[in-house]
C-alpha cells in the first residue's frame, strides 16, 4: 500500500517503481555485504591495496543503498529490506570464504559488480517506461558508479 504524495506518477506505476526500487535495494544491499566481507577477509601479497579498494567500493554501494531506500520512500512506497528480505529475494550467489586470497576475492568481486550493474541498468530502461525519469536517473547515477567501480576491479585484474 502506498501513502498519498503529490508527486504526479499513476498509482500503478508508483506500485511498480516502488516494487523495482525494493528490488534493486536487495541486490545493492547484498552486494555492500559481500564487498565487506571480500574487505573483511581478504589475504595476500596485495592485501593493503585490495582491502582499501573494496572498502571505497563497499561505501559508494552503501551510498547507493540510501538514494534506492530514499526513493522508494519518497514515492510513497515502504522499504523491504529485512535481512530476511536479502536472503530471499536476493539473485547474487552466496558467499564463500573458500579462496580468500587476494586475486581470487577480486574476481569474485568483480563478477558480483557486474552483475548488480547489469541489472541496475535494465532497471533503468523499465523506470524509463513507467514514466519516472527521476528513478531512471537515479539507477543512471548508481550504474555509473558500479561501472567506475568495476573498471578499478578488472584493472587490477590484467
Amino acid at each position: 500500500m502506498l501513502r498519498h504524495t503529490h508527486i504526479n506518477i499513476n498509482t500503478e506505476s508508483r506500485i511498480a517503481l516502488t516494487r523495482l526500487l525494493n528490488q534493486q535495494l536487495v541486490l545493492t544491499s547484498d552486494l555492500y555485504l559481500q564487498t565487506k566481507l571480500a574487505h573483511w577477509n581478504v589475504t595476500g601479497p596485495h592485501f593493503v591495496a585490495y582491502h582499501e579498494l573494496f572498502d571505497e567500493i563497499a561505501s559508494h554501494v552503501l551510498n547507493s543503498i540510501d538514494m534506492i531506500a530514499e526513493r522508494t520512500t519518497a514515492l510513497g512506497g515502504s522499504v523491504d529490506n529485512s535481512a530476511q528480505t536479502i536472503v530471499e529475494d536476493t539473485t547474487l550467489g552466496k558467499w564463500s570464504n573458500e579462496d580468500r586470497r587476494d586475486r581470487a576475492m577480486l574476481n569474485r568481486l568483480a563478477g558480483l559488480v557486474g552483475q548488480v550493474a547489469n541489472s541496475i541498468r535494465t532497471a533503468i530502461d523499465h523506470a524509463a517506461q513507467l514514466g519516472d525519469a527521476d528513478t531512471a536517473d537515479l539507477f543512471t547515477e548508481v550504474s555509473r558508479q558500479l561501472d567506475k567501480d568495476l573498471w578499478f576491479l578488472e584493472a587490477h585484474m590484467e
